[in-house]
């Protein structure tokens, strides 16, 4: 009598298929929708925003400081503040201030 080996072999790896291409594909739109589409959006609206600016418009920095635009050159703007002028760059002017320079006018009145 030969001895019978039997030989226990593993399933054949699942093939890649379609469902989850569609998976990984879907979680890429969701991504790019919820993520870098309004970060994109808000980029352009903050140099929108920077290339519209003109003398004599009131502006907030980020830091929060309020002032009177005196002169604008390519990457600077000179502002005037109460005691005196600052030079600071335009990345560092909120998109928001113009809405909240009115608010603060407004209430000062």
């Amino acid at each position: 009598m030969t001895p019978t080996f039997i030989i226990a072999q593993d399933a054949a790896p699942e093939a890649f298929n379609m469902s989850s291409l569609f998976l990984i594909g879907g979680m890429f739109i969701i991504m790019y929708f919820f993520m870098i589409r309004p970060q994109m959006k808000k980029q352009k609206e903050a140099k929108k925003f920077r290339e519209a600016l003109a003398k004599g418009d009131k502006v907030v920095t980020i830091g929060g400081v309020h002032g009177k635009i005196v002169e604008i050159n390519d990457t600077t703007v000179v502002i005037s503040v109460e005691q005196g002028k600052m030079r600071i760059e335009k990345s560092a002017l909120s998109s928001s201030s113009t809405t909240s320079a009115e608010a603060i006018q407004a209430a000062s009145k």
